[in-house]
């Protein structure tokens, strides 16, 4: 996929799906897609051993659970909030309201990582779906 040459709105490309957990790739910027997506309920708890996972929060309220050191912990995430999860860390994203996100990781990273507890059916374990021009 080529960088677009048009700007794209982030806003018209979250109204035009509803699937949570189901990322929307935007645009690519070298290696790296940058996917949106709709967040609500407990995604998964999953790791990526190679690479960071950055999050932006557009609407609402991510939490994020981590696992690290032996015990977990949590990150609350409001709108306008960014937070990078390490590579190697267990984490499970959360949206109990429901949440806006834009995503930026390297292209072909499957959404529920390198291992994963099992996924749920809501849950969308592709590398994300590219958009129509």
């Amino acid at each position: 996929m080529k960088p677009d040459s048009q700007p794209r709105s982030l806003s018209a490309v979250l109204d035009s799906f509803d699937a949570r957990w189901s990322p929307r790739i935007v645009t690519r910027v070298n290696d790296y897609d940058v996917r949106v997506a709709k967040a609500e309920g407990e995604h998964v708890w999953h790791v990526h051993e190679d690479t960071d996972e950055f999050f932006l929060v557009t609407e609402g309220e991510l939490r994020i659970a981590l696992r690290e050191d032996g015990a977990e912990r949590e990150v609350v995430l409001p709108a306008g909030s960014v937070f990078t999860v390490p590579r190697g860390t267990w984490h499970r994203p959360s949206a109990p309201t429901g949440a806006s996100l834009l995503l930026l990781e390297p292209t072909g990273t499957s959404s529920v990582g390198d291992a994963h507890d099992p996924v749920p059916e809501h849950v969308d374990a592709t590398t994300g779906h590219h958009l129509e021009a």
